[in-house]
């Protein structure tokens, strides 16, 4: 059976029957592009691959009460242990790191309104030392304006 289809079915054809399928692709296979030749050769490859590979343990929690010898239970309970506490370490890491980083960042945030702080210190001293260079220089102006008016004759009235 050769099948010109694409994806698992065509992998699973390449793997049993691989001169059928070398024929089928010299007829109309070729005609694409060099690259996409490649490409899915390739992925054609990982997917016979990954169907080879045999079931490997992953880690996790399991359900030991299906286990009938005491050996074996007590083996996946301790199983589960271990999983569970290198996900309680790698979790405990993970958050101290993030707030190390926190905390880093606060640090720098303090600083950075301390100087600020500084800044609008200096700019209020600055703006009240102007005021108060605006009021003296206001002060003897008047002075000056307030002796004048004293000079000056007062006008008359009546005066015909």
């Amino acid at each position: 059976m050769v099948s010109l289809g694409w994806g698992f079915c065509f992998v699973q054809i390449a793997v049993m029957d691989v001169p059928r399928v070398l024929n089928a692709l010299d007829r109309g296979f070729l005609m694409i592009a060099p690259m996409a030749r490649i490409s899915f050769a390739a992925f054609a490859l990982t997917v016979a691959w990954t169907a080879t590979v045999h079931a490997q343990d992953v880690p996790g929690i399991e359900i030991c009460t299906v286990e009938k010898t005491m050996e074996r239970r007590t083996s996946c309970l301790q199983s589960n242990v271990d999983f569970l506490q290198k996900t309680i370490n790698k979790l405990t890491t993970d958050h101290q790191q993030k707030i190390d980083a926190a905390n880093r960042q606060i640090e720098a945030l303090k600083g950075a309104v301390i100087g600020l702080q500084k800044v609008v210190g200096e700019l209020q001293a600055a703006q009240n030392k102007a005021a108060e260079d605006a009021k003296k220089s206001a002060a003897p102006a008047a002075k000056d304006a307030a002796p004048a008016t004293k000079d000056a004759a007062p006008a008359k009235d009546g005066t015909k």
